[in-house]
């Protein structure tokens, strides 16, 4: 193996269809028009000098080592800002080009440390590059200049000279060797969308800088690496390269985070990984990457890892480590017993949304066929659900509409309950660009959220509802395009029921759905939501993208009908730049949907009680499966309490801190007598567990996920598991114990069972996607290519469906004893329940859970800002210190989930979504009162936590 090169063509691609040709250095080249001389220089195969320019970028033409001679054109213009133009002819090496270059090459050397040995960039430095390919020998100016380079000038103190910053717990920051290219600054700009760099200074004293003067850790730069990987010195350079050194091999493998599924290239020196890059040719992320994919990969050689199984009798026993052979046994023996003593539908699992998808069909499939039963579900149950109802019911599919290529030609975008800047970072990144380039926004957010306000963005409409009124919002949107006679006619007549949409037009326009009504109860003012309903039915292009703020709600799936309404109604469904989106959760929460991880569907969304369906996987499995639904989690854990179901398999989900009434979740998994927990650590659901298997990270194994755009990415193995072991070989041979037949000897072989029995995934194959990069399902002969956009000529389910979506208030509301409503959400630097990003640097930005409260709410309660609070709902109570903000409303509290410590779900209550149960995690009624600390049930929980982690011949093992 060796390093995968990307080509940097030196400015972004031209996307006219219009063609010029020229001739460079005697080639004759066609390119599309507005390309850059540079790139057309590039793609003929000739490399033109450069060190301001890169493709993730525009054009700036500062360096000025790019300069070619145009025939019957003065001067030697920058080919990095000249287009190219009908039969010009460019000459990029002549006598005079190669003075210039060497004498603009003399000013940057002059200036500029010469420890190349010893520098970390060596064999990686674009300036060492460009030296060499100049031509220089020598430097007429000396090698002092203006003296940035060392701390002390003659023995007394350089006061130009400025110290390494490496506040920054990923990347450090050498102004010394800084070459004001502006790259980085113009990355932080273009791409990833801060602002959080400028240049100081002027001439020699120019310097780039975070903020006003501040170091990184303290600006507002949220390390997300595009400065890094744009910097073509050692001035900004990874710290993992620093330690470790350039690496020597790579693979492109996708991110194991959030439903954007970035591409990165793993680089890696033997079996350490030295660093993730962005991949360029990643259709999901186009080259860029947040602070988690592209820094937060510690967790994976962890101290806390577990790497041997373990077993234990009762769970307040010490934990025994065990052969793998000896726990396979052991799980297989008690899940026997369980059915023998308490009946087949006594045991069940739970599938993982960060496993691959061939492991979440594995585990699917040992428990429909070795099992018997059913009792299957997954992680999708607590988040997007809903979506899988709503969009099956009104398009007949359960995925997003569209691929994130979209978002560059919208002209008007809804955001409802999603936080892209903090939840899906990279995606939130492209659309401020397109929102920066004219686009108009929609927010539709209890919280003032990043994406309402930030540099150079302004959203049109922020409609801050009350928690729990999403069907009234989208409701009295609709009754304003439709009593304003804003629909697209001519779309629904030819793609939807008419009838169905008479029937529903003549319920949206009654009075009581009016933005006049409904803003007694919303707290939406009813101009603006006139404004925003006006702005979407006529701006041209609308998008929705919507996220947990909608789906996990006692109407979650009534509000994703009444978004698919919508976008029927306005036309805005088949073509790029519009659709419905949902932003999923986790790395491949869409992918263990498809794989068939709930209780009543087949992979590919096929009920269990379809005969034909069960026929293809019974004469393939060689088993009876049962035709009835099984149970999901929430019923598991009812059952469980109620005794009749005693065993559960759980992959890759810590449901104990991130499932609603952690209480109830913890008599459940109580109640049980044989937990199989296989994690990476011992998380929270460890504590009741009776078996631990380990896991393997993403970095351990080949498979593939798919993203939220319904998007297949390879992920490939570059070092072996720590545990001895890829998830789905665990899952192999638990089967085997169980005495299911199974030999598969790599996860390809799985892949070519799901296309041989999924019509989504006909046409995938693992060297498929070696030579498409990557598809979106559905993939098969119909569409061989993939599937971008959906619904374009027509819906998946014949005719689009228009639903009625009454407003049924919430049960659970706000009173004296409990009169505000906690929200619940993300923050950029963690993930998820946490078990991986606390285990990395990104606790610097936020280590502990902080309660959002408004300062009408927090003088009232004489709450200052940093003081511990008493967080209380009907379900129980926890504390955690108090940020007193107007990001939310007053009667509005906001937390995030992260940290075990806090147990934030022990608050939330066990209402949920009616058609798919899953939990109302953002409407809770509670009360906030000052605390001198931890609630007796913290303290109870963490010496409960403690004594379940003890390992026997251990100390203790740490979560």
């Amino acid at each position: 193996m060796s390093l995968i090169h990307e080509i940097d063509y030196g400015t972004p691609a031209s996307k006219s269809e219009a063609m010029v040709t020229l001739t460079i250095d005697g080639q004759q080249i066609s390119v599309p028009e507005g390309t850059s001389i540079m790139r057309a220089s590039m793609e003929a195969g000739i490399k033109v000098p450069k060190l301001c320019a890169t493709d993730m970028v525009d054009a700036f033409g500062s360096c000025r080592l790019c300069l070619v001679e145009i025939e019957g054109r003065n001067g030697t213009p920058s080919s990095c800002t000249t287009p190219v133009a009908a039969n010009m002819v460019v000459h990029t090496q002549t006598g005079r080009l190669k003075d210039i270059r060497r004498g603009v090459m003399e000013l940057y050397i002059s200036d500029h440390p010469l420890d190349c040995l010893t520098c970390a960039a060596n064999g990686d430095c674009e300036l060492q590059d460009m030296a060499g390919a100049v031509g220089l020998r020598d430097v007429r100016y000396g090698y002092e200049g203006d003296n940035h380079v060392k701390a002390r000038s003659n023995g007394d103190i350089n006061l130009k000279w400025m110290p390494k910053d490496e506040s920054n717990p990923y990347f450090t920051y050498d102004p010394s060797k800084c070459i004001v290219c502006s790259r980085c600054v113009r990355a932080c700009e273009e791409v990833q969308g801060t602002f959080a760099l400028t240049i100081e200074g002027r001439g020699f004293g120019s310097r780039v800088s975070p903020g006003m003067h501040e170091h990184f850790i303290d600006s507002e730069c949220v390390s997300c690496g595009a400065c890094v990987q744009a910097c073509p010195t050692a001035t900004l350079t990874e710290k993992s390269v620093i330690q470790i050194g350039q690496p020597e091999h790579s693979a492109v493998t996708t991110c194991a985070y959030c439903g954007v599924g970035c591409s990165f290239k793993a680089e890696m020196r033997g079996e350490e990984l030295v660093r993730m890059v962005p991949w360029k040719d990643g259709q999901a992320n186009r080259g860029h990457s947040c602070v988690k994919g592209r820094f937060a990969y510690g967790y994976s050689t962890h101290k806390d890892r577990i790497l041997n199984p373990m077993i234990r009798e009762k769970v307040s026993d010490p934990w025994r480590e065990v052969s793998w052979d000896e726990a396979f046994a052991h799980v297989a023996m008690e899940f026997r017993r369980i059915q023998y003593q308490y009946g087949r539908e006594a045991i069940g699992g739970i599938t993982s949304s960060r496993c691959t998808n061939e492991e979440t069909y594995l585990v699917q499939k040992l428990i429909r066929a070795g099992f018997g039963n059913n009792n299957v579900d997954t992680c999708a149950r607590v988040c997007h659900s809903p979506t899988g109802y709503g969009l099956g019911q009104t398009f007949g599919t359960s995925a997003g509409t569209q691929d994130f290529d979209s978002v560059e030609h919208s002209d008007v975008v809804i955001v409802i309950g999603a936080n892209p800047t903090d939840g899906h970072p990279v995606f939130g990144s492209r659309l401020k660009k397109r929102l920066r380039q004219g686009a108009k926004l929609i927010v539709i957010d209890p919280r003032r959220t990043d994406i309402v306000r930030s540099p150079h963005i302004e959203a049109s409409y922020h409609l801050p509802l009350k928690p729990g009124t999403n069907v009234a919002v989208m409701t009295a949107l609709a009754h304003v395009i439709v009593t304003e006679g804003l629909f697209d006619e001519a779309f629904i007549r030819e793609r939807c029921d008419w009838s169905e949409f008479e029937d529903w037009a003549a319920f949206v326009a009654e009075p009581q759905h009016s933005p006049e009504e409904t803003e007694i109860f919303t707290g939406v003012p009813a101009a603006d939501l006139r404004g925003a309903a006006r702005l979407y039915a006529k701006g041209g292009n609308g998008a929705i993208y919507y996220g947990l703020g909608v789906t996990e709600h006692s109407q979650g799936s009534t509000t994703v009908i009444a978004i698919a309404n919508l976008a029927m109604a306005t036309g805005n469904i088949g073509r790029p730049g519009v659709g419905v989106n949902p932003l999923r959760g986790q790395n491949n929460v869409q992918g263990s949907c498809d794989m068939g991880s709930f209780p009543h569907e087949l992979p590919g969304y096929r009920h269990i009680s379809d005969d034909a369906t069960r026929d293809i996987f019974e004469k393939l499995w060689g088993v009876k499966l049962n035709n009835e639904p099984g149970l999901r989690i929430p019923n598991m854990l009812d059952a469980a309490v109620d005794g009749s179901f005693k065993g559960i398999y759980i992959q890759g989900e810590d449901i104990l801190q991130s499932d609603p009434d952690t209480k109830h979740v913890a008599a459940g998994l109580a109640a049980m007598e044989c937990v199989v927990v296989q994690d990476l650590f011992l998380n929270e659901t460890a504590n009741y567990a009776h078996v631990f298997l380990p896991g393997s990270t993403f970095l351990e194994k080949d498979g593939t996920f798919t993203n939220a755009e319904r998007r297949i990415n390879r992920v490939r193995k570059v070092m072996s598991p720590r545990n001895g072991y890829g998830d789905w070989e665990v899952t192999q041979k638990l089967a085997q114990a169980m005495g299911l037949d199974w030999n598969y000897t790599h996860p390809s072989e799985i892949m070519d069972e799901i296309a041989a029995t999924t019509p989504s995934f006909a046409m995938v194959s693992y060297a498929y996607l070696d030579k498409m990069g990557s598809v979106q399902w559905p993939c098969n002969e119909k569409t061989p290519l993939g599937s971008p956009i959906m619904h374009v000529n027509g819906f998946v389910r014949g005719k689009g469906k228009f639903i009625r979506t009454e407003y049924v208030a919430t049960d659970e509301r706000t009173g004296p004893r409990f009169p505000l409503l906690l929200t619940t959400g993300r923050i950029l630097s963690q993930y998820n329940v946490g078990a991986q990003t606390r285990r990395t640097e990104n606790v610097v930005w936020h280590a502990e859970d902080r309660l959002e409260i408004h300062p009408h709410d927090a003088e009232q309660r004489g709450v200052r800002d940093g003081d511990w609070v008493k967080l209380g709902s009907r379900s129980g109570d926890t504390t955690l210190r108090a940020l007193i903000t107007d990001r939310v409303a007053p009667g509005v509290v906001y937390t995030t989930f992260h940290h075990p410590t806090t147990q934030a779900n022990v608050i939330t209550t066990d209402f949920s979504d009616w058609a798919t149960n899953c939990p109302e995690y953002k409407v809770t009624a509670v009360q906030v009162s000052p605390s001198n600390g931890p609630s007796a049930w913290q303290l109870e929980y963490d010496e409960q936590a403690r004594q379940s982690r003890r390992i026997a011949g251990k100390l203790e093992a740490a979560e």
